[in-house]
């Protein structure tokens, strides 16, 4: 089946008047704040006062960027239902970091992660995880953004890919310096509503196509039958793709690591959630971004896999969601691909507003104390030029070579996850926890995990982080052991913390529970 993936001047026109539509309304947000950007509570955290609603869909809106839709969508084209475990463990990983992470950052007032570090430990810990992070943001995450990106709006609209980098970036350059949290929130929920409607609808018209005129019923039997081993959520070892699916470590190993390292202590993700008015608040939005995270398989893998079907010739996995919109109708694919180019977007600034507040904030303002507010706004703005050049730059060298983006994010983000989620957790929960344990925990990520990538080959990316994290998560302890424990004072009493939570939450909790326990089982 050979289809048009050409914009036509409906799409064009839709998509150009939804892009210029959006921009007005970040910057008219912005421009009813009444400090604009002068009171940093105002603009990092949207005056604390985003509600449930906004919160679920900006996390959610930050997420599923280019990475989530078009890494996702290509995995799901080559591995199958599989890569649906990032998203359906996410869902009970949100539950968790809803009900044990947020109530000890909101009562500590935090605003970025590297400053929890600085109070929980020292200026050493928070520098080193600044720079870690830093170099995750633009080597890994801004940049395959970008890729993924310019990929979709040249296999959707025909411009050359370095070109839709370019507008991205310009876009976001636009968007970030003037919007703010609050317009980014506010403006998400937009996109997300467009993006899971449009990509239902997207399931909906493949499944049709698949089925032949004999309904969505008879197309999902069709692919079930013809593709089944796309429909193995649990690889077993002598399955093609086990090393980047490993079994049951996508159930009880290394892919819990991976997800509280993004959801609970990213700062990009995170800082939704810290703008809440309150923390009931909060754990309301975090319940409403678990359950849209449950349908993010059926709006983002199953598409790619019935591309499988529909489009068997493709030149790499990741053209799997853009070639399949070519079956959406003129004017709602402009509408759903303006969506998409607009939550890329969304991501990117939310990207480089997280670079520029730790470079700024975190390195540059150790160098530079007792500057001007205005010094320090035009510093993070140039950190935020600057990380998107480089991302510009080092994309196609880094990514050209992959034939599935998402695993390579998840690859070379896993050198990093597993210190950073022990030094949070013992943090948090074990008091005698050091500044010195920390530090070896955040530097023996890096090194354990790249000894063991060269030194055990063999060995999945998933199994290595669990392992790393393991070995860690001991270095971190011994080394506290030997310590003293005069920092142990600036930790927080989590006996002053209440991690109970409301009945609404607790049923929500179980209802993702008890949904992710059916779907395994369906499909194990």
């Amino acid at each position: 089946m050979n289809f048009e993936t050409t914009l036509s001047t409906l799409d064009s026109g839709v998509f150009m008047v939804y892009v210029a539509g959006l921009l007005i309304l970040a910057l008219w947000i912005s421009r009813n704040e009444k400090s604009e950007g002068a009171n940093t509570e105002d603009y990092f955290l949207a005056s604390k006062a985003l509600p449930w609603w906004a919160i679920g869909a900006s996390l959610i809106a930050s997420n599923i960027s280019a990475e989530q839709i078009i890494g996702m969508s290509g995995s799901g084209y080559a591995l199958g239902m599989a890569i649906a475990s990032y998203e359906w463990m996410a869902a009970i990983t949100l539950i968790l970091v809803g009900k044990y992470m947020l109530p000890i950052f909101l009562e500590n007032k935090i605003f970025t992660m590297p400053q929890y570090l600085q109070q929980r430990y020292d200026n050493r810990v928070k520098t080193v995880m600044a720079i870690f992070w830093l170099a995750v943001y633009i080597f890994v995450n801004l940049t395959a953004v970008l890729w993924l990106g310019g990929l979709a709006i040249e296999t959707v609209a025909g411009v050359d890919w370095m070109y839709g980098m370019i507008f991205l970036a310009v876009f976001s350059i636009a968007y970030s310096l003037y919007g703010g949290l609050k317009a980014v929130a506010y403006t998400d929920i937009l996109q997300v509503t467009l993006l899971v409607f449009g990509g239902l609808f997207l399931s909906y018209l493949a499944l049709d196509a698949l089925g032949a005129g004999s309904g969505i019923f008879a197309g999902f039997t069709r692919i079930t039958t013809e593709i089944p081993g796309h429909f193995d959520m649990i690889l077993s070892p002598d399955h093609p793709n086990y090393m980047s699916l490993p079994g049951l470590s996508v159930l009880i190993g290394g892919m819990w690591v991976m997800n509280f390292s993004y959801w609970g202590f990213n700062q990009y993700i995170i800082q939704r959630a810290l703008a809440a008015k309150n923390i009931k608040e909060a754990q309301k939005g975090i319940a409403f971004a678990a359950y849209l995270k449950l349908l993010m398989p059926l709006i983002v893998v199953l598409p790619g896999i019935a591309a499988v079907i529909l489009q068997p010739d493709l030149t790499t996995p990741d053209k799997a969601y853009p070639s399949m919109m070519a079956l959406m109708p003129e004017g709602i694919k402009g509408l759903v691909f303006a969506a998409l180019v607009a939550a890329i977007v969304s991501s990117l600034a939310s990207m480089t507003n997280s670079i520029s507040t730790i470079f700024t904030m975190d390195i540059y303002h150790k160098f530079k104390p007792n500057q001007s507010e205005r010094h320090y706004v035009r510093i993070g703005r140039i950190a935020a030029l600057v990380s998107l050049c480089i991302a510009l730059v080092v994309a196609e060298p880094l990514l050209g070579k992959f034939e599935q983006a998402f695993q390579y994010i998840q690859e070379f983000t896993g050198f990093f996850t597993p210190g950073i989620v022990v030094i949070f957790v013992m943090g948090m929960f074990w008091k005698r926890t050091t500044s010195n344990g920390a530090l070896a925990a955040a530097i023996g990520s890096a090194v354990f995990s790249l000894t063991l990538k060269f030194a055990w080959p063999s060995l999945p990316f998933m199994d290595r982080v669990g392992l790393v994290f393991l070995i860690c998560l001991a270095l971190c302890y011994l080394v506290s052991l030997q310590g003293n424990t005069a920092n142990s004072d600036s930790c927080v009493d989590i006996k002053n913390i209440s991690f109970s939570t409301e009945k609404s939450f607790n049923l929500a909790a179980l209802g993702v529970t008890l949904i992710l326990i059916a779907l395994y089982a369906a499909w194990w």
